[in-house]
């Protein structure tokens, strides 16, 4: 692995951010709180060609990977323009369209992920199945040539801007406690008829709103099912280690907004006639936050690159996803913190961002979650949940 970053990679950084920051927090807040889409951001980014670098090129992508993935969601964040669909559309949906959809398939739905001109929404989420993948309930039964679906699912990321949905659901018999779900994988149209949709309120600052969607007998053609019936998990993981990578680097690229602004406060803001920042009750808590931005940066990086190379990226993609969360966090509370009371304000723009950087805590995976991940894989330690052996 190369620590320097390609002309190519550069450049796309300098050129995200370029881009991002002639829109500025400002903007996104407004469209945020006022309940727009930051359409006009979105759009130019899918003009110079930035919404599918890690999608193939035979399609309109860039044929890159997840590191220049990561690259923009990174630099979005990093000028306080962070989208949530940029982690869902192309990072996981897209990566498992591209590589387990039909070649009608990826013709079919590739093209708009690349161009930026369609959104696809993911739902895996459940209001019982929790981090338990095999407790899914949602369920699609044989009827003809199709499938019937039925179920709800739980905290789905832009549905009223996506034209589709990637939907999980159990096309087998309902998983006894411990057993494994047949899990199966559907394209479906966010307007389907017996699909209702109905927004969840919560304290996150953001154009893309959080649903929970309803489905109620929707049919869904043979040809959207997407690989093989009942291969559904393996299907999942292919896009959620991109997802862990994805939001990785935008919790890092929130760190280093709030870092930025900090350091520039810092500078500027004099009581008794010296820069604020030559206390080190100042400085000091800043500069640590900066090494663990930079350190979960490193991580996350790795992460990428095994995962573009081929290689098992699970271990790292957690511990990226661990080490950015918690970075990202402590960068913004310290960045309030030094603000004082203009730490709080709308003018500053930080104290808004406060719901996004939790939220990458919580999801798309709980660090205590991560932490079983490491206690098993890593270290070989008992399992701590699950089906357990007798003896």
């Amino acid at each position: 692995m190369d620590f320097l970053e390609s002309e190519e990679q550069g450049l796309l950084r300098t050129s995200v951010y370029r881009i991002a920051s002639k829109y500025g927090h400002e903007y996104y807040s407004r469209e945020a709180h006022g309940g727009g889409k930051a359409d006009a951001l979105w759009k130019e980014l899918a003009e110079a060609g930035f919404l599918g670098v890690n999608l193939p090129a035979e399609h309109g992508g860039a044929g890159l990977g997840i590191y220049e993935l990561a690259i923009v969601c990174e630099e979005l964040a990093r000028a306080g323009t962070p989208f949530l669909l940029l982690i869902v559309s192309p990072a996981i949906c897209g990566t498992i369209l591209a590589k387990y959809g039909t070649s009608e398939q990826r013709a079919q739905f590739l093209p708009g992920l690349c161009s930026g001109s369609k959104k696809m929404a993911f739902a895996i989420t459940e209001p019982d199945a929790g981090s338990n993948s095999h407790d899914i309930a949602t369920r699609a039964k044989r009827d003809g040539r199709g499938y019937r679906l039925n179920g709800t699912k739980y905290f789905i990321s832009g549905h009223d801007e996506a034209e589709n949905v990637l939907v999980v659901a159990n096309t087998g018999p309902a998983a006894e406690a411990g057993g494994r779900a047949r899990l199966s994988l559907f394209v479906v149209p966010s307007n389907a008829p017996g699909l209702s949709a109905s927004r969840i309120p919560v304290e996150i600052q953001s154009p893309e709103k959080q649903f929970t969607l309803f489905f109620d007998d929707v049919y869904v053609e043979e040809q959207r099912l997407i690989g093989e019936e009942g291969s559904g998990l393996k299907q999942v993981f292919t896009g959620l280690v991109p997802e862990r990578i994805t939001g990785s680097a935008m919790a890092n690229g929130l760190g280093l907004y709030a870092l930025e602004k900090a350091a520039r406060y810092a500078r500027e803001r004099k009581v008794w006639a010296v820069p604020i920042g030559s206390h080190q009750g100042i400085s000091h808590p800043l500069a640590k936050a900066k090494i663990e931005v930079e350190l979960s940066r490193l991580m996350t990086s790795r992460a990428a690159w095994l995962y573009d190379q081929g290689l098992d990226a699970g271990e790292s993609a957690n511990m990226a996803k661990y080490a950015a969360a918690e970075a990202g966090l402590a960068a913004l509370d310290q960045a309030i913190q030094t603000h004082g009371g203009n730490g709080l304000t709308t003018e500053f723009g930080l104290a808004d961002l406060w719901g996004m950087a939790r939220l990458l805590r919580t999801a798309p995976v709980s660090r205590e979650m991560v932490l079983n991940y490491i206690a098993q894989h890593s270290l070989e330690l008992p399992r701590s949940y699950g089906e357990k052996k007798p003896g």
